[in-house]
């Protein structure tokens, strides 16, 4: 079902842009990817869900989509189209981890493994104090922390529970199914209206 003309996003926001609120701003944000040739075919529930870490700011309103390439775009030109829209609503990249105003993140395209399986087995087994400081200076994909988040995991089986992680062979359904219950309570819908 999912091949190299797919990919996995992630929305999140937790800080105003101007007067939009994050649930309207990741909305915007879903519109601007369609008028740059990344259109979301499929769109998960909105969800509101706790500050990541806990105490570092509001709470964020998540979502996943699924992007269908018309076109033969690669990850990082993809990547810098998802850059451009976060800049277009404020996000300034100053703090790993810290408050956005919009956060889209490339969790994965089709069954691509980049930039190989040894650096992504690398940032993937990255202990958790050394997250918070060291990022990549390129694309890791699938995401390295895909696995490890609820409020990644809970909006991304809305649209793609089948999807096959290409490195543990795990799909999205049994890959939130091994999340604490008490991290999958935590992301709670937002209501419709």
């Amino acid at each position: 079902m999912f091949t190299e003309k797919h990919a996995l996003i992630a929305f999140g926001a937790n800080l105003n842009f101007g007067e939009m609120p994050p649930k309207a701003t990741i909305l915007a944000a879903i519109a601007e990817l369609a008028a740059v040739g990344l259109p979301v075919t499929r769109l998960s529930n909105l969800y509101q869900t706790p500050c990541f870490p806990a105490g570092a700011g509001p709470d964020y309103v998540n979502a996943a989509g699924v992007v269908t390439l018309r076109h033969s775009m690669v990850a990082a030109d993809i990547l810098a189209c998802l850059h451009r829209i976060e800049a277009q609503f404020g996000r300034e990249r100053v703090q790993r981890w810290g408050m956005r105003s919009l956060d889209i993140d490339l969790l994965a395209l089709g069954e691509s493994v980049l930039p190989d399986l040894q650096t992504y087995m690398h940032w993937q087994g990255l202990a958790a104090e050394d997250q918070r400081t060291i990022a990549p200076d390129q694309l890791i994909l699938p995401h390295p922390r895909l696995a490890e988040r609820a409020f990644v995991l809970v909006p991304l089986h809305d649209v793609a529970p089948d999807w096959r992680h290409p490195i543990t062979g795990l799909n999205v359904a049994q890959m939130l199914a091994a999340l604490p219950p008490k991290d999958r309570a935590e992301v709670v819908p937002l209501p419709s209206a």
